[in-house]
């Protein structure tokens, strides 16, 4: 099994032709490799030049523009005994050659990590990202972050959550976690979001050789800058039963109270079930249904991989704080998608999201292209998502298909905070996106990326189209450095956010 994960990963990094360690991620997911350095920094400047014939994104009165971007950047890996990070950061100064708009700054960050304080106790997650996401699901939606566009809004995400684990003689496990979690941006009306989690779990085994038992005791309140807060106190007790070596399965029964639709707590009786069966190391299926105070949720999932391919579904229904947001930054992202994809491929999350980068510089895609685009809200909402993702990984051609349907609602119909609930009682979206990359030779790179997003409201008006197509070449032009050249197309469709717009793209990217 060991043999056939090298190979997918061989396979993706030969995509990655521009990456200076693409080898060395193929070579560590062998067991037998060389350790790696506990720390590793790439300082890196990249200068790009967009030609657009609409730069405002309108549909009359298109104005052209040539937009320069300068982005210094660097990226830190660690891994060393106690601390394992990463922290991919740029600053990226934006110039506008025909002065539609005054120069500008934006932020990229991508971080996240593990600090080990006690051994094999006592631990410290922690992260952080900052993108540029859609404020409305209804407004103008860009494919770039350069374009004038005020439905877009640099958004930031940090985490901080210590836990302790361990185990109270020979059979019992536990955990005690407390997060803390805050998103924010820089668009007036809509609120920052706090979330603060504590949890303990434990479970252990019983005289009966396939009888497990577990007990879950969890705490969360949701703080809304613009809004009012919520509060949810969980307790389950539950048994689970492994049927064979390859099917488990799951009951619970347990009390919840809280105020999502109420003023005050009210406490409600809860109940579950679940299965998980992985007829193979390469194959694992779960499902598992809750009971809950606002309705069923439920969680499906399925993932599977062969030599050249990796395949993942799921089918989700819960409270969210963030729809369309799962961990940092949009879910709806490029570059959240691959990472999300290529888990089966490299489990490891440090070496995952240099893959990724290294797929996303070979191809010439932007980490924060539109797949499923995210927007932002100020309550706790209920969202129903399905997403369908693929990836074909040969020797000189990788395919990769993502599909995503969503259908979110407010669930705290007492607040009266601003956000696109305020005048659509539910948001529908469906996305797909394709891209394709072919090795023309061992400098060379031709990538194809299409996609396409369609956002439907509760009016006539809301009601949204947006279709992408990306055609480049990648060269790499030294030891260290990248460049590449694309023509891009889009198309929006939607009462007050129709244009159209074609652009050329240059990059030139430097890592020292």
């Amino acid at each position: 099994m060991q043999t056939r994960k090298s190979h997918i990963v061989i396979a993706l990094s030969s995509a990655c032709l521009f990456s200076a360690s693409s080898e060395v991620f193929g070579q560590e997911a062998n067991a037998d490799s060389a350790p790696r350095r506990a720390w590793t920094i790439t300082p890196r400047v990249s200068i790009s030049e967009t030609f657009t014939n609409n730069v405002g994104l309108t549909s009359t009165g298109q104005q052209s523009e040539q937009i320069t971007e300068i982005s210094p950047g660097v990226q830190i890996s660690v891994d060393s005994a106690r601390l394992k990070a990463y922290f991919d950061y740029s600053l990226v100064e934006v110039f506008y050659a025909q002065t539609s708009s005054p120069r500008s700054s934006q932020n990229s960050l991508n971080s996240f990590g593990t600090f080990e304080a006690v051994e094999n106790w006592a631990f410290v997650d922690f992260g952080g990202a900052i993108s540029r996401q859609a404020v409305s699901a209804f407004g103008s939606q860009a494919v770039n972050n350069v374009s004038l566009n005020s439905n877009q809004s640099e958004v930031s995400s940090y985490s901080l959550a210590p836990y302790i684990r361990g185990r109270l003689g020979d059979t019992v496990s536990y955990e005690a976690r407390y997060g803390r979690a805050k998103t924010s941006s820089d668009a007036a009306l809509v609120s920052d979001v706090t979330t603060d989690d504590g949890s303990f779990k434990a479970k252990g085994g019983t005289a009966f050789r396939n009888l497990g038992w577990s007990a879950d005791l969890t705490r969360q309140r949701v703080d809304y800058s613009v809004g009012r807060s919520t509060e949810a106190d969980r307790i389950n007790l539950g048994l689970s039963y492994s049927i064979s070596s390859q099917v488990d399965v799951f009951v619970n029964l347990g009390r919840e109270a809280n105020n999502y639709t109420t003023f005050s707590k009210e406490n409600y009786s809860t109940s579950g079930l679940g299965i998980i069966w992985s007829p193979t190391e390469a194959t694992r299926v779960s499902a598992f249904g809750d009971r809950r105070s606002f309705g069923n949720a439920h969680s499906v999932s399925l993932e599977h991989r062969t030599a050249r391919t990796a395949w993942n579904y799921s089918d989700t229904k819960d409270v969210t704080a963030t729809p369309n947001q799962e961990g940092f930054g949009s879910l709806g992202s490029v570059y959240d998608l691959l990472f999300a994809q290529f888990a089966t491929i490299q489990p490891d999350l440090i070496l995952r999201a240099q893959l990724v980068n290294a797929y996303l510089q070979a191809n010439g895609i932007s980490p924060n292209a539109n797949v499923a685009g995210s927007f932002l809200t100020s309550a706790l909402s209920l969202q129903r998502r399905q997403d369908l993702s693929f990836a074909l990984l040969g020797v000189r051609d990788t395919i990769t298909f993502f599909a995503s349907r969503s259908k979110t609602s407010r669930l705290d119909t007492l607040s009266t905070a601003f956000d696109d609930f305020t005048t659509s009682q539910i948001v529908r979206q469906r996305g797909f996106s394709v891209n394709y990359a072919h090795r023309l030779s061992p400098d060379y790179s031709l990538g194809a990326f299409l996609s396409q997003q369609h956002t439907l409201g509760s009016l006539n008006s809301q009601d949204t189209t947006l279709r992408t197509i990306l055609i480049n070449v990648v060269a790499r032009v030294g030891k260290q450095s990248s460049a590449s050249v694309g023509l891009r197309r889009t198309v929006s469709g939607g009462i007050g956010s129709a244009y159209s717009e074609t652009a050329v793209t240059a990059n030139l990217t430097a890592r020292f």
